[in-house]
């Protein structure tokens, strides 16, 4: 098995929720294990660009999990799993079906080993656009007579 790489089985359940006069099935994660066995196993792959997301979503007060389960408004299939709320986002404004649960704890020391081995990602600086730009202009002197 790999440093960066974690098979996850995932356990999903329906619950009806009542709205006004409606009612909804909403789907929520029961359990998140590590393991390869189970109906819905999924990989958490880490990835080294997404090392400032991981380090975020550590430092939260619940660290979560974001599982894509295919397309709104159908039943849900577990297809992928992060750790990166940037990639989850980006999921949802594809609108998959995006659900979360609680990180567990073997997960975090995984995901912060990780970070540890392969360091923090460098602080991004923002790029100059030309050259000089941004410096403070020479201004004429007055001469003295």
């Amino acid at each position: 098995m790999s440093d960066n790489l974690r098979p996850i089985s995932i356990t999903l359940v329906a619950e009806a929720k009542q709205v006004k006069r409606f009612t909804l099935t909403q789907w929520r994660i029961a359990e998140l294990a590590l393991s390869d066995q189970g109906d819905n196993v999924v990989n958490l792959q880490l990835s080294m660009t997404e090392r400032a997301a991981y380090r975020f979503n550590l430092t939260s007060t619940t660290p979560r999990l974001f599982v894509r389960a295919g397309f709104s408004g159908q039943t849900p299939k577990p297809d992928a799993i992060t750790a990166s709320q940037d990639v989850a986002a980006g999921w949802m404004d594809g609108e998959q079906q995006v659900l979360e649960a609680a990180m567990p704890l073997a997960i975090q020391v995984w995901l912060e080993s990780y970070l540890a081995r392969h360091g923090e990602a460098p602080m991004e600086m923002r790029k100059k656009k030309r050259k000089g730009a941004g410096r403070a202009k020479d201004t004429p002197t007055q001469e003295q007579p």
